[in-house]
């Protein structure tokens, strides 16, 4: 999956839109209990997501990549065919 957009939400939550036109959210919060996303519990810097394509991370080191998000995403609007 490559992903064209991510915004932050509210809850530790990403919105995602992925190149083939899904959108979905993905739960950061699972990974919060880890030392390397630890930073991101401040709203300010959870804000700071930056998307890379094929992953997205923030300035604290912390990324997850576009093969983790599809695998554990909520898909909201599906491809349509």
């Amino acid at each position: 999956m490559k992903i064209t957009e991510v915004q932050p939400e509210l809850n530790y939550q990403l919105r995602v839109v992925a190149a083939d036109g899904r959108i979905g959210l993905f739960d950061v919060r699972p990974y919060l209990k880890y030392e390397a996303f630890a930073a991101l519990v401040k709203d300010d810097e959870f804000a700071r997501v930056s998307n890379g394509g094929y992953f997205v991370e923030w300035d604290c080191g912390a990324d997850l990549s576009a093969d983790t998000i599809e695998a554990k995403w909520k898909v909201s609007t599906p491809v349509t065919a």
